[in-house]
């Protein structure tokens, strides 16, 4: 005899303990549709996340060949060290 048939097997399956196989199907289905419904919205929000860092990460890239221009214009001030606003003379002085 097969392994799991026979009798005895079928009345594991059979047990008056084990729920119905029509009372759990309503609940499969359901469990399933809202997994479904859980996917499909997980998959927007990283569609959605995709895009905002590919966004960001043009801005950043932007950004860094703007301060590279700004560099490239200002006069070299590294010997200098920070300059104080505060320490330059007016124009008209």
């Amino acid at each position: 005899m097969a392994r799991g048939r026979g009798p005895a097997a079928s009345a594991l399956f059979h047990n008056a303990a084990m729920p119905d196989h029509d009372a759990i199907t309503p609940a499969i289905d359901r469990r399933l549709t809202d997994l479904e419904v859980k996917a499909s919205f997980t998959e927007d929000l990283v569609d959605h996340l995709n895009e905002l860092v590919a966004r960001q990460q043009a801005q950043i890239e932007l950004l860094i060949r703007e301060v590279g221009k700004l560099k490239d214009r200002a006069p070299d001030a590294g010997d200098r060290g920070a300059r104080d606003p505060r320490d330059e003379v007016p124009p008209h002085y």
